[in-house]
């Protein structure tokens, strides 16, 4: 392993959270802190994963894609952001590509995922 991986994985295990498996096409809940003035609290987003960028590494990130009010909204979150307090995989998505950046793209039926249903997680 070289230094810079090195460095990177202690920094991983010190931050100390656990990311559940999870890629594009899957629908996922981010519980993400929000402050308001002095009171802070944690906000659900839920949608559509469309890309991971970066890998499982301290510097990933990923693209959260939802429909809010008829209109798409996407959200890039750091993968090892503080103010992101919890990851859930509500279901999973049976896709063939890495970015679902086409999804931006359509509209209604057509923007639908299928369900993978024998997902198996990794050891």
């Amino acid at each position: 392993m070289d230094l810079i991986a090195q460095i990177e994985a202690e920094q991983i295990a010190a931050l100390g959270k656990q990311i559940p498996d999870f890629k594009a096409g899957d629908t996922i809940r981010v519980g993400y802190k929000v402050t308001e003035g002095t009171r802070s609290r944690v906000q659900a987003y839920e949608g559509i994963c469309i890309s991971r960028k970066n890998g499982a590494g301290i510097a990933g990130s990923f693209t959260v894609r939802k429909i809010s009010f008829g209109e798409g909204v996407e959200r890039v979150f750091p993968l090892y952001s503080t103010n992101i307090e919890s990851i859930e995989v509500v279901r999973r998505g049976r896709v063939r590509r890495a970015k679902l950046y086409y999804l931006r793209s359509r509209r209604g039926k057509s923007a639908r995922i299928a369900e993978q249903t024998n997902y198996k997680a990794k050891a």
